[in-house]
């Protein structure tokens, strides 16, 4: 199924706040996931869920960009927004992998707690807090280039839709 138009609307302007609200929320939720393990107990399978709607969200995008590419003069802002879109895809797999990556280790590590009694802080082994620190760097810098990415994407599709479709002066009745 190819989405073109919607309510007489290139497809592509509207599917695009899709991708604009799920990458920032699903980075947000994978960086509090890999940080705070209860959060993500909490977050359960939600988390990699949102990661797999999030990462379904980008080639639908990605489709009906093609679309509208093809129906907009062509010029290098229009160019370029759509290699930068072709990039976010990556990020957002990445996203996924992480999300289901938390879900599962928290999974596992709540039933093994559970059947061996509840764990302290100081039991926990310096080796198991260095692989969470290092995952939640990994965590952290996936997210922000994902939201960094999405940004740029966002600010060369406004570029190229509003380079010359506005006036820095008003045009209303000045009379």
């Amino acid at each position: 199924m190819s989405f073109t138009v919607v309510n007489g609307l290139p497809a592509h302007v509207l599917i695009v706040h899709f991708v604009v609200v799920l990458v920032p929320l699903s980075a947000l939720a994978v960086v509090v996931g890999a940080i705070w393990p209860s959060a993500a107990r909490r977050m359960g399978v939600v988390l990699p869920l949102s990661a797999l709607v999030t990462l379904a969200s980008v080639p639908v995008a990605t489709q009906a960009g093609e679309w509208l590419e093809e129906h907009v003069d062509s010029n290098a802002l229009v160019r370029r927004h759509a290699e930068l879109g072709d990039g976010l895809f990556p990020w957002t797999g990445a996203l996924l992998l992480l999300a289901t990556a938390i879900w599962w280790t928290t999974r596992k590590s709540a039933a093994a707690e559970a059947a061996s009694g509840e764990r302290t802080r100081a039991a926990a082994s310096g080796s198991a807090l260095a692989v969470r620190a290092a995952a939640a760097v990994l965590c952290v810098g996936v997210a922000a280039g994902a939201v960094v990415d999405v940004y740029r994407i966002g600010d060369s599709g406004a570029k190229a839709a509003w380079h010359d479709g506005f006036s820095k002066a008003a045009q209303g009745d000045n009379g």
